[in-house]
Parts: C-alpha cells; sequence; structure tokens
C-alpha cells in the first residue's frame, strides 16, 4: 500500500491531533499515525483534566504562547459544541522568596497579568478546601482552570476528520526517512509519502530522532482521584485548582469534576522509565504515602478513600524548557519534543505552530528559546533536573 498526502503526523497524542486539525483547516491532504487511538491512557495527554493558566512562574516567555492557547482552545470549544476550558481559577501556595512566587509575580509585571496576593488568612476564608503549609504565601490567579484533556484530543481529531484528514491508529511506524523531494514513512501495515512530516512522539520520541540525540528522560507520574465528603471541594461550587510546596516537593491538582473526585498529584520526583510501552500501570507505595500525606495536611473535605488512580509520563529536557523546532538536515520535517510535565495546557498553540513550520508560514509566537541548538540540550551537559523552577502540570 503506498499512500500520497501532503503532511504525515506522527503521534496524534496532545500536539500531534492539534497539528492534524491545523494542517486540515488549510485544506491539506494530512494524515495522522498512532499506534493508539485518540484520547488513550499509554501516553501524556490523558487523566480528565489539565491545569491553564496565564501566571507562568517556569519564564515569562510562555505568556504569548498563553494567550494565543487560551484563544485556540475557546476556538475549539465553540466549533465542537462543548467546553474545553473551565474557568475556576487557581490558587498557589509558594515560600515568599522562593522561585515559583516570584516567577509568577515576574510574568504578571512583564505581561499586565491580575493576579492577588493573599494572606493566609484571608485564603482560608475564602478557600476553606486548602491548608496553607507554614511560612508561604498565597496567589489567586482568576483566569487560571483546567482542560478536559481527552476531550480536548478527541476534538482536534474529529474537526480534524470533519476538514478531510484522514487518522489511522493501531499502527506502529517502524521508520521514516526524507529527501529533497519529500518523506517515507514505513509501518507494519504500509508504506505513506508525503512532502512534509511533523514528529509529535511524546515519550517514544528518540525512537523516532534517534540521530538528533535530544538528551531526553521519560519519567512516570501518578495521578490519584479521591472522594470528597464536603461540597466546597466541587468545581461546580467553585474550588479551584492548585498548585502547593509541600514536604519539600511540589503538588497540584483539580477540584472534583464528575464521579470520580479530587485530583491530587506530586509533580516532583517520579521514576525514570526505561520502556513506556511495558511500563508498570500500578500505584506505587511511596507516591502514594506522600500524597495521603499532603492530602491530610493540607486539604479538607478530601476522604482517604482513593476512587481512581492512573499513570503517565513527563518526558523531561535537562532545562525542563520544551524542544519546538525544524529538524537540522530536513526542512520539511518539524518536531515537538520534551514538554516535561505542563506542556498540554499549551498542545493548541503547539500544533498551529508545528503546521506553519512545515508549510513555511512564520510562526504565530516567537519559539526561539524551544530551539534545538540551546545549549541545554547538548548530551554532554545532560545530568538529570536542572535547578530551575519546576514546570507545573
Amino acid at each position: 500500500m503506498l499512500m500520497n498526502f501532503d503532511v504525515i503526523v506522527l503521534g496524534t497524542g496532545g500536539v500531534g491531533s492539534a497539528a492534524l486539525f491545523h494542517l486540515a483547516k488549510q485544506g491539506l491532504r494530512v494524515l495522522g499515525l498512532d499506534r493508539f487511538p485518540p484520547g488513550h491512557d499509554r501516553g501524556s495527554s490523558h487523566g480528565e483534566s489539565r491545569v491553564i493558566r496565564r501566571s507562568y512562574f517556569e519564564h515569562p516567555d510562555y505568556v504569548p504562547l498563553l494567550n494565543m492557547a487560551y484563544a485556540l482552545w475557546d476556538d475549539l470549544s465553540e466549533q465542537c459544541g462543548r467546553t474545553l476550558l473551565h474557568r475556576t481559577g487557581i490558587l498557589y501556595f509558594g515560600a515568599a522568596e522562593g522561585q515559583v512566587v516570584n516567577g509568577i509575580q515576574t510574568s504578571a509585571a512583564q505581561h499586565n497579568l491580575t493576579i492577588e496576593c493573599l494572606d493566609i488568612q484571608e485564603a482560608a476564608n475564602r478557600f476553606p478546601v486548602f491548608t496553607a503549609p507554614e511560612n508561604t504565601t498565597a496567589i489567586f490567579e482568576r483566569d487560571a482552570g483546567y482542560l478536559r484533556v481527552e476531550d480536548c484530543v478527541t476534538a482536534h481529531v474529529s474537526q480534524a476528520l470533519q476538514r478531510g484528514a484522514q487518522q489511522r491508529h493501531g499502527e506502529t511506524v517502524l521508520n521514516w526517512s526524507a529527501t529533497d523531494d519529500g518523506v517515507t514513512v514505513l509501518t507494519q501495515n504500509g508504506r505513506y509519502e508525503a512532502d512534509r512530516l511533523i514528529i509529535t512522539a511524546g515519550a517514544w520520541t528518540n525512537d523516532l530522532l534517534t540521530e538528533l540525540k535530544i538528551p531526553l528522560r521519560v519519567v512516570r507520574k501518578h495521578l490519584h482521584w479521591h472522594a470528597v465528603t464536603d461540597d466546597r471541594c466541587l468545581s461546580a461550587n467553585g474550588c479551584p485548582c492548585y498548585f502547593m510546596e509541600s514536604q519539600g516537593g511540589y503538588f497540584y491538582g483539580c477540584p472534583a469534576i464528575g464521579s470520580d473526585g479530587f485530583k491530587i498529584a506530586e509533580h516532583s520526583g517520579g521514576v525514570t522509565v526505561p520502556d513506556p510501552l511495558t511500563d508498570l500501570t500500578t500505584p506505587d507505595i511511596h507516591d502514594t504515602a506522600r500524597v495521603d500525606t499532603f492530602r491530610s495536611r493540607h486539604l479538607t473535605g478530601v476522604s482517604p478513600t482513593r476512587t481512581r488512580h492512573q499513570r503517565c509520563f513527563y518526558t523531561m529536557t535537562p532545562d525542563e524548557h520544551f524542544v519546538v523546532d525544524r529538524h537540522p538536515q530536513f526542512r520539511s520535517v518539524a518536531f515537538a519534543a520534551g514538554l516535561s510535565g505542563h506542556g498540554f495546557k499549551f498542545t493548541s498553540v503547539l500544533g498551529r505552530i508545528l503546521a506553519e513550520l512545515v508549510t513555511t508560514t512564520e510562526p504565530c509566537c516567537e519559539i526561539g528559546f524551544f530551539s534545538l541548538n540551546r545549549s541545554a540540550l547538548k548530551a554532554s551537559d545532560h545530568s538529570g533536573p536542572t535547578g530551575n523552577p519546576p514546570a507545573g502540570a
């Protein structure tokens, strides 16, 4: 079987599904390939919800991309007829002189964002679900919230299909090649050719971009949901998302949305995974103990009863910033990799940027700091996570 397309997208999770959509909007003949179906639970784009926020402590350069991402999520919601971005707000707790609090304030000042700095008593009065750690500052951003993650992926794919895209799952990519005349992708089911190629393979990036030697590290992360005993824990009753420094680490989550309950996860830490395809899906005793300690110390109305557990992957770069670029040898190939546990909120705009990179359109946002050539990505520099602010979920 030989099929010809304008663009092939390898991996149709968060970023790939968005790229598929933006290419199809241009009227291009586009094919998405994935070994798993849209909205699957084997990668990084699943787990009911992902936090979205403009007050980006990781770096103020992310904020223009977030402004575009917000607009694109709202546009996609309108097109698919269901709300994908729910604005509940986010409540941060961090050390007053720490990197998280200072990073939020820097981004807010540079980009004129609205945030509220609260004393601990005011935070407790307004948001009684949360008990602040000692010696912390509280910051509230009203325009933050959560994305319905599986709905976002399936909405991008379905809207792409309505515009003529093709999407094939259950196909494992064996290899790809590129020449001046185009690209060829070989799967166990056949051979596909196209003028251009986008690679958005998540935890499997280095299987498809081996020659680039990007220093990526795949880390297993756990997601937990707990039953609630207080209606103030419900999203419908105004409970916000949260991000909190505690136990020498960072915890985050979302209010109770449906029957699964209140979401709790630790962003910091994690176990390196040698093979994402065969990795364990069961809870980890150490992780569960830390989450239970966090819940008992800092959450009111959240039961010890766990109603659900999932695991996902963070694909980490040394500096915990993304890699979004053209292939240095083949201008017809672009890729996104190493979203480092904070990328899903950006997938709407990253998909558009990748579509622009392979169609030679000027990217809608500045992405120079995501370059493959930055010094932090040199293989000799890779020794695990840096001392940079943690990349929040």
